[in-house]
């Protein structure tokens, strides 16, 4: 029985290290977000991000964001190294972009707000 005990416990340890780890991660990613008000008419359908110098990248925001309606976006994992500075703009249905801006969205409670 000890045998027995000594594998469960060789095996459960690195597993409850492993969920442990992971959970860290998960709260650490969730603590860079923003929010999105499209104070428009139009739907907005892509929000596009970008480094200084780099390429643009989107967020996954679903069927867009309605018209009047605000949305909590949450940075991927990965992009905990990059800075603080980004540029941003967005896609609306009807084709149009908005003018790209810079924002620091390690900035708390950040909220950007296209008119």
């Amino acid at each position: 029985m000890g045998s027995s005990f000594q594998k469960v416990k060789a095996f459960v340890f690195p597993l409850v290290m492993a969920v442990s780890v992971c959970s860290a991660s998960l709260a650490f990613a969730g603590d860079y977000s923003f929010k999105v008000h499209n104070r428009t008419s139009v739907a907005i359908k892509q929000v596009l991000v970008k480094e200084s110098g780099g390429k643009w990248g989107a967020f996954d925001i679903g069927s867009g964001i309605g018209p009047g309606k605000k949305a909590t976006l949450v940075w991927a994992a990965h992009t905990n190294s990059q800075d603080c500075d980004q540029w941003i703009k967005v896609v609306y249905a009807d084709g149009s972009e908005s003018q790209s801006t810079k924002f620091d969205f390690c900035e708390d409670d950040l909220v950007l707000e296209f008119d």
